[in-house]
């Protein structure tokens, strides 16, 4: 289980990682509009991308 979780981690940090990596000013401007959105837009797109990831994980399994 742990190897698994720690799978996943790293997975998401290669991910996460892509865009700065391949695109720096875009991931720059992007990171200043998320600055500049109020809190609940900020957790509207927290969930929706929580929601979005469960349920790629019960298709998947």
């Amino acid at each position: 289980m742990l190897s698994y979780l720690l799978t996943a981690f790293a997975l998401m940090l290669v991910l996460e990682g892509l865009l700065p990596f391949l695109a720096p000013a875009v991931w720059r401007e992007t990171f200043k509009r998320i600055t500049a959105m109020a809190d609940g837009q900020i957790r509207f797109i927290g969930l929706t991308s929580m929601i979005v990831g469960l349920v790629l994980l019960i298709l998947l399994h």
